[in-house]
Parts: structure tokens; sequence; C-alpha cells
């Protein structure tokens, strides 16, 4: 098992008196995206000022507009896994599927499995390769252990052929296939280990990061590997009460030195988007003394809602989050419930796209 190097302290947590409901809206169903734009920066862009401005609709393509020489723009390089895997059962041949959720050491992960009841500890799967690989790679998964909520202890007998097997599972609310499963990665994707993307980041292009570093911004990267989590409400109508996951997160040296160097200058640090803030914050609150940030190599599990104090961050590039969800409350936090509400609001009367593959809002 892999394990943090240091401890967080206690964050700068004093929540506002905030219900679950209050996280709420009403989405048209036509307004969320079933396939991504082409090209990537052609979607939309609301930008909603911190200082309380008017909103502005722009082009993710013009963002760079609102950045300044010398800003530090974070994104999360984390790269989406092929986790859905079929097959069948081992002995009787009946059909079984898997969906990986999350690397705990190499070869052993928690995953959910479907039909759950028929899928006991001791099972064994063996995997069928997916439409798109016509030669049979040998893989097979055992189920070893059972956790809550349905969640599987799962060991593989080899990871060396997920790529070729697997594929890409896409948020439940995305029905149309994806034509190219590129699409649901980032350009900057480089660290294997997501089951669902970060989806801020789906709108860079390699043309518009290098204009971005022709006018003086700065590029870092963070790894938080996300988790299907993001996509679950929240139940409790005390937000309180809501179990957080954690997901793994690595801030490197150079990426923390490039934060804190940008915070005692005066420089803004922007994370694109809501997985990056947290890798950011929880960096942070493990950072030993008054150091902004240190470089950190283990679990987040930081659920930020009204009432956070940031300490990393001073602008945020993101998608448009569903109701209830921990992501929107994180947002919320950032730019203030009201405000961040009115501004969804705003998003839907003129007819933005919402989700994965959706249009951004840029929060500075």
């Amino acid at each position: 098992m892999m394990e943090a190097h240091g401890s967080p302290r206690p964050g700068p947590q004093a929540p506002a008196a905030t219900k679950t409901s209050d996280f709420d809206y009403y989405l048209p169903p036509e307004r969320i995206a079933q396939t991504p734009a082409e090209p990537r920066d052609s979607s939309r862009l609301l930008v909603l000022p911190r200082d309380g401005g008017p909103l502005q609709h722009r082009r993710f393509a013009e963002m760079g507009d609102y950045l300044r020489e010398g800003d530090l723009l974070v994104g999360n390089d984390s790269r989406v896994i092929p986790a859905r895997l079929r097959g069948r059962k081992a002995g009787n041949g009946g059909r079984a599927e898997v969906l990986l959720l999350r690397r705990l050491e190499p070869g052993l992960w928690e995953g959910l499995v479907r039909p759950g009841r028929r899928l006991p500890v001791g099972t064994i799967v063996d995997i069928m390769s997916s439409p798109g690989c016509p030669e049979a790679v040998p893989l097979s998964i055992e189920v070893v252990g059972r956790e809550e909520g349905g969640v599987r202890r799962l060991r593989l007998s080899s990871e060396e052929g997920l790529e070729e097997v697997g594929e890409v599972p896409l948020p439940p609310y995305v029905h149309t296939p994806l034509a190219d499963r590129e699409r649901y990665q980032t350009v900057y994707a480089s660290a294997p280990g997501s089951v669902a993307a970060p989806t801020a980041g789906l709108h860079f292009t390699p043309r518009l990061m290098g204009e971005m570093e022709g006018r003086g911004v700065r590029l870092a990267f963070v790894t938080l590997h996300v988790g299907l989590d993001s996509f679950k409400p929240v139940e409790s109508e005390d937000p309180a009460l809501h179990p957080i996951h954690r997901e793994w997160v690595e801030v490197r040296p150079e990426t923390a030195a490039a934060v804190s160097e940008a915070r005692a200058e005066g420089r803004r640090v922007l994370a694109v988007g809501t997985t990056t803030v947290r890798a950011l914050e929880q960096a942070s609150l493990a950072s030993p003394g008054d150091r902004v940030l240190a470089a950190y190599s283990g679990w987040a599990d930081l659920f930020i809602r009204p009432g956070y104090a940031f300490r990393a961050v001073d602008g945020l590039v993101t998608n448009f989050h569903l109701p209830r969800s921990t992501l929107l409350m994180l947002v919320c936090a950032f730019a203030r419930r009201e405000r961040a509400l009115a501004a969804y609001n705003e998003a839907i009367r003129a007819g933005y796209r919402f989700y994965s593959f959706g249009d951004a809002m840029l929060v500075v």
C-alpha cells in the first residue's frame, strides 16, 4: 500500500451554514454535452470575475486574454485508463464486467463488478479482448475481498494488457459512443491512473498552450488520479456527513517550488480543474511550517466547500458540474455560492453545454 509523505494538518475549514439542497439547480437534459467540441479550444468560455465584475461570454481559445505575464497555470496530467473490462467467469462461462476504480498497489485494485451477487470472493474472471483488439491478451482477475458500497478488491494476473483489452469508461450521462478515445484525454495526459478525465483540461490544445507560454504564462503539472466518486451526488442534506473518497495525488518538487515562488512574488496561480485545486490544497495543508507548498505524494481526502480558506490557488478553470456534487461545492467555495449559481443559470439561459464534454468557466 502506498503511504503519504507527511500527514496533513487540519485544514482551515469553517464551512458556512449551507445545506446540500443549496447547491441544486435544474438543467434541461439537452444541455448535457454528448460529444466533445471540435477543435478542443472552440468550446465556449464563461468568465466570472472574482471581484464582482460582469460575466463575459468568450471562446476558450481566447482565454489568454485574461492571463498575465508571470501567471502560473497548473494542470492535472493524469491519464484515463481503459478501466472497463468484459469477460467470463472461469468455470461456467457466465458473462461478467469489471470496472477498475483505484490502484492500491501493483496488481491489486479496488473496483466494481457485475453481476455483483454472482461474483463472490474467490471468483476468477477471464477477460476478453475489446472490439478494437483482434488478438487475445491473457488476463484474469480474481475477486479477493469485499468493501463498503459494493466495492471489491481485485487481483490482476497482469497489468500489461490493460490498454489492449480495456475500454475507456465514459460518464453515465454520456450516451454517445466516443469515436476517438483520445478525445477523453487531455493533450498533456502522461500518468495513467484515472477512471474519469480531469475534464477542464480537455479544452487545451498544443497551439493554445504555446501561445500562453509566448505571453509569459508559465505551465506546471500535478497528478491526481480521478475516481468515479467525482460523479456521485451528495445524498445527505448536511454536506459534512458526506463520505469524501480519497484519490491518489503527487505534487512533484518542481511544481511545489513553482507555486511557492509565484505566491511569494505576488504572481497568480491558476488551477485547471477542481482536481488540480484539491491536489494543490491538499499538498499545502501537508506542507511544514509556513511554506505555501512542499512536494507531496499520498492520498487526497480534502472536501472543499463554502467556508474553506484557499492557500495555494488564485484562479480556476473549470467545467460546469452536476447539481448537489462535491465539485460544485468546491466551485461555490471559490467563487461564492450565490455568484457561482447565478453564473450557472446564465450559462443555461445562454445555451452553454454542460458536464464532461461541455463548455468551460474561468473564475479569476
